[in-house]
């Protein structure tokens, strides 16, 4: 896939997956599953407040005749009711409505009830940028503030998962330093970057290939890496690009939107079932790319 729009396409290809959206009482959460199902890419089932939820869907002029709905005004209770959904097999993702992303990761990631599957979750990001030759992902702008190494094992077997979901079966992995000479002292992600790139040439992190630190250019243009006389199989052409902690991915994720005119899908992987935290602030291009994504990766 080399766009959002070929994700948007292959997601109707592969028919429409049930979203229980959680506390599904707010505008543009609503809004986003509605789309989605009248781009036949997904079915909601709506749990929360159903006096507010069809008020909100009345002001959509939204028709919500044939929708499940099942009533649970508590935000904690329509977590576990959602959840309990995705586990069962009712539902096939998770979407966040007007609760706080806390209490929804909370429910999703109990270790009884939930759809925890042993390993770190993580926001991954696929970007579609005027300024890049194809698709790829930014990782982790949303949810690990400052993952350790086994933390950013995880969210690149995450990256690598989504990677393949969108057709990239070998995705190249940079980890993202400021500059690509290791400093364990002063800037420990580097050496977190090259002990990850060393167990991926060993065959300890597979699925992918890896190479860092690599700073952001250095990663995405080929000329860059060319003058800087770096030999790398992922530099220039990488797919993944792996932050070091949330700061640098969230300036990174919004300012290729906001500044960069890119186009965005985000979910959270990493779960049982691909789980959806649309921002209010987001798109509505983004949000149903978004639930896209989350179908095709789950």
């Amino acid at each position: 896939m080399k766009t959002i729009a070929d994700i948007l396409a292959a997601a109707r290809t592969a028919g429409r997956k049930r979203i229980a959206v959680a506390a599904a009482q707010e505008a543009s959460a609503l809004e986003a599953a509605l789309d989605a199902r009248a781009a036949g890419i997904a079915e909601p089932i709506l749990i929360g407040d159903l006096e507010a939820i069809r008020a909100i869907a009345a002001g959509l002029g939204a028709d919500l005749t044939g929708i499940r709905m099942i009533e649970e005004k508590d935000y904690a209770k329509a977590a576990a009711a959602a959840v309990a959904l995705v586990r069962s097999g009712e539902a096939d993702v998770l979407m966040k409505g007007v609760l706080d992303t806390a209490i929804l990761l909370k429910a999703a990631l109990n270790k009884e009830a939930g759809l925890n599957a042993g390993r770190l979750t993580s926001h991954v990001a696929v970007i579609e940028s005027p300024h890049y030759h194809k698709l790829f992902i930014v990782t982790d702008a949303a949810i690990n503030i400052a993952p350790d190494l086994q933390g950013k094992l995880d969210i690149v077997a995450n990256a690598a998962a989504v990677s393949r979901a969108i057709g990239v079966e070998t995705p190249k992995v940079a980890m993202l330093a400021a500059v690509e000479k290791v400093n364990p002292e002063k800037m420990p992600c580097t050496a977190d970057a090259a002990l990850i790139a060393q167990m991926n040439r060993r065959g300890q992190v597979k699925g992918c290939v890896v190479d860092g630190p690599l700073a952001l250019d250095n990663a995405i243009s080929a000329e860059s890496a060319r003058i800087k006389k770096i030999a790398s199989d992922v530099a220039g052409d990488a797919d993944v690009l792996v932050v070091p902690d949330i700061e640098a991915g969230n300036v990174l994720y919004k300012a290729l939107l906001d500044l960069g005119g890119a186009k965005g899908a985000g979910i959270v992987a990493g779960a049982a079932k691909p789980i959806v935290l649309t921002s209010r602030a987001d798109s509505r291009e983004t949000k149903l790319a978004s639930i896209a994504l989350a179908a095709l990766a789950g």
